[in-house]
C-alpha cells in the first residue's frame, strides 16, 4: 500500500488525441437508457458536491471496513457513486457508460435499479471488508464506480468466452474469460494505488452472474411487467428500458405499424484514513 498519493501523469504534448465529433456524442448522451443516465448525474453530482469544504463526501460515502457497522450500512451501496478528484471520476464514468448502457439495454430499467443499488454494489463490498477486516486485519478504504466497470467486464467476459473460448497468440490458446482478470493485473501495475482486491470481488460476481450462478438476484419477470403495468412505467418514464425486449423493444416503445424502428433509438491512496485508501478503477 502506498504511503504516500501518487501524481497522475500527463500525456506529453507531442500526443493529440483526437476529439469525438460533437453531434454524435451529444446524440449518443441523448440516447442513454433511464438507469444509465441517472447514475452518470448522481455520480457527477457527487462530485460537485465534493468540491465544498463543510462536509466530505468521500468519508460518508466511501467503504472503510472499521466504519461499516448497522448504522452505516449505506456504504455498501454508495460507494460506486463516490470518486476522489475529477480525473478518478472522468475516467471511471468514461469506462462505465457504454457497458452499464448495454447490460441496461439488455435486461431492462428495472432490473438494473434492483441489480446495480442491490447485490451488485454490496456483495463485491461485503467480500471486501470481510477479507480486509477479519483476514488482512487493514482499514483500507474503497471507492469508485470501477467496481460496476469490473463487474460488468466479468459479465461480457463469459459471453465472449461462450461464443469463442481461445483467442490464439502466437501458438497459445488464450482463454478469453481471462481477460477482466489480466486488465485488474495491468490496472493495479500501471495506476497505483487502485484495490485489487475490490476489483477482484467484482469480476467474480460478474463471471457468477455471466455464468448465472447469480441471476435469482433480478427480480422474476412476472414482478416486473406487474410493476411496469401497475405504474406505467413505459408511459410516464422517458428513457424507460422494458423487461421485455421482444415486446416493447429496445428502449421500451411500442413498434409503429408502420414498421419503423423505435424512436429516440479506487481509489487513490488516501492520508484521511491512517490505513490510507484505494480507489476502485484509474
Amino acid at each position: 500500500m502506498p504511503s504516500n498519493p501518487p501524481q497522475l501523469s500527463r500525456l506529453p504534448s507531442a500526443y493529440h488525441i483526437p476529439l469525438p465529433n460533437p453531434s454524435r456524442l451529444r446524440s449518443y448522451v441523448f440516447r442513454l437508457p433511464l438507469f444509465t443516465r441517472l447514475m452518470l448525474l448522481a455520480i457527477i453530482g457527487l462530485w460537485i458536491l465534493e468540491l465544498q469544504t463543510v462536509w466530505s463526501v468521500i468519508e460518508w460515502g466511501s467503504v472503510i471496513p472499521n466504519e461499516v457497522g448497522l448504522g452505516s450500512m449505506y456504504r455498501l451501496n454508495t460507494y460506486p457513486l463516490v470518486h476522489l478528484g475529477f480525473f478518478h471520476m472522468l475516467m471511471d464514468t468514461l469506462c462505465l457508460v457504454p457497458l452499464l448502457e448495454r447490460f441496461e439495454s439488455e435486461w431492462g430499467t428495472l432490473n438494473c435499479v434492483a441489480l446495480f443499488l442491490g447485490p451488485f454494489s454490496t456483495i463485491p463490498a461485503g467480500v471486501y471488508v470481510l477479507i480486509e477486516k477479519f483476514i488482512l486485519r487493514s482499514n483500507t478504504a474503497i471507492l469508485g464506480s470501477s467496481v460496476w466497470v469490473f463487474l460488468l467486464l466479468g459479465i461480457e467476459a463469459i459471453k465472449t468466452w461462450r461464443a469463442n473460448p481461445y483467442l490464439e497468440i502466437a501458438s497459445a490458446k488464450v482463454p478469453t474469460w481471462i481477460t477482466p482478470l489480466a486488465l485488474i493485473v495491468v490496472t493495479s501495475v500501471l495506476i497505483p494505488g487502485t484495490s485489487f482486491l475490490g476489483h477482484l470481488a467484482a469480476v467474480i460476481v460478474g463471471y457468477l452472474f455471466g455464468l448465472g450462478y447469480l441471476k435469482f438476484l433480478a427480480p422474476p419477470e412476472r414482478i416486473s411487467r406487474w410493476i411496469e403495468g401497475k405504474l406505467n412505467l413505459l408511459g410516464r418514464l422517458p428513457h424507460y428500458v422494458s423487461v421485455d425486449q421482444k415486446t416493447y423493444g429496445r428502449y421500451g416503445l411500442l413498434p409503429s405499424s408502420s414498421g419503423e424502428g423505435p424512436m429516440g433509438n479506487a481509489p487513490i491512496g488516501m492520508n484521511w484514513l491512517n490505513g490510507g485508501g484505494q480507489r476502485l478503477g484509474p
